[in-house]
């Protein structure tokens, strides 16, 4: 592992810093009070304690979601996170005593794929990043996101097995947040950037397809899980068209969370009867909170 990442990881047991060991052909990180934990032979490392209140995606739900994604259909929130991380980055580079060092540390709290992340590095060259997830075919694919980036199996409802203060950017798209730990592990000066589907996100297919409708009081609840640690600085939507074909549908459909909602003999016929391409709406917000 990148000792500039290992350098702020702590073990999820007692808190104490990691160091890597390696025995032949298997690697793990222990602390100093022997807490061992094994990395796997696909590249993440496991650093949860206990039993995972569930397992994440599936490796279909997984795979689904890298194919569309792949085909440049959510590249809108890509670029956003660019934008909004690159500012983040030189803003607190402009801060007197920066805590983070000479290489901001990018977390992703929920990381999927990995592929946010993976283009948020690219556009930082000296910066390094964490993909934290619970499913491991998630990690699978997290873990060569970047050449830059290491990836780690954690369930993000427990503390993070990070630093405090060991973290410039947090990103936190379409996942779970815990406002207490992401303002724990965030430097002073960094900035979490989360993104939310807007009510009108896929609103053609939801209605094509019977899906599960976004909460319209989402961004309220969001903004009130994280009003005790963090304060909203700015807020943006940004929209795309999309022309799909049925498949790729099926894709969008498979990679969410109606995939574990949704009859697939009742959505077969409903796909077969939509006209090709399939036009459909991206609506995102991507919101960026400071701790206070």
């Amino acid at each position: 592992m990148d000792p500039r990442i290992l350098d702020r990881l702590r073990c999820p047991v007692c808190g104490e810093p990691l160091t890597e060991a390696t025995a032949g052909t298997t690697s793990a990180l222990r602390c100093l009070r022997r807490h061992s934990f094994d990395i796997a032979r696909q590249g993440y490392v496991n650093l949860l304690t206990g039993r995972a209140p569930h397992v994440g995606d599936t490796a279909e739900m997984v795979a689904a979601r890298a194919d569309f994604q792949a085909a440049g259909h959510y590249d809108v929130i890509s670029a956003a996170l660019v934008d909004a991380a690159t500012e983040a980055v030189g803003r607190l580079r402009a801060t007197p005593t920066p805590d983070v060092g000479a290489y901001p540390l990018v977390v992703d709290a929920g990381a999927g794929t990995g592929r946010y992340l993976g283009a948020v590095l690219a556009a930082l060259p000296d910066a390094v990043g964490l993909a934290l997830d619970v499913s491991k075919p998630a990690l699978r694919r997290a873990a060569r996101a970047h050449p830059r980036a290491a990836a780690a199996l954690a369930d993000t409802w427990q503390r993070l097995p990070l630093a405090d203060a060991s973290t410039a950017v947090l990103l936190n798209v379409f996942a779970p947040r815990n406002g207490t730990e992401f303002h724990r592990v965030l430097d002073p000066a960094g900035t979490l950037l989360v993104v939310t589907p807007d009510t009108d996100h896929l609103a053609e297919l939801v209605d094509a397809l019977d899906l599960l409708r976004v909460d319209p009081d989402k961004a309220d609840r969001v903004a009130d899980s994280l009003g005790g640690h963090f304060t909203l600085v700015s807020s943006a939507g940004h929209r795309a068209e999309l022309a799909l074909t049925r498949p790729e549908v099926a894709t969008v459909v498979g990679m969410g969370p109606s995939a574990w909602h949704t009859d697939p003999v009742a959505l077969a016929t409903r796909l077969a009867a939509l006209p090709e391409p399939v036009r459909v709406t991206v609506a995102v917000r991507v919101d960026a909170y400071r701790p206070h």
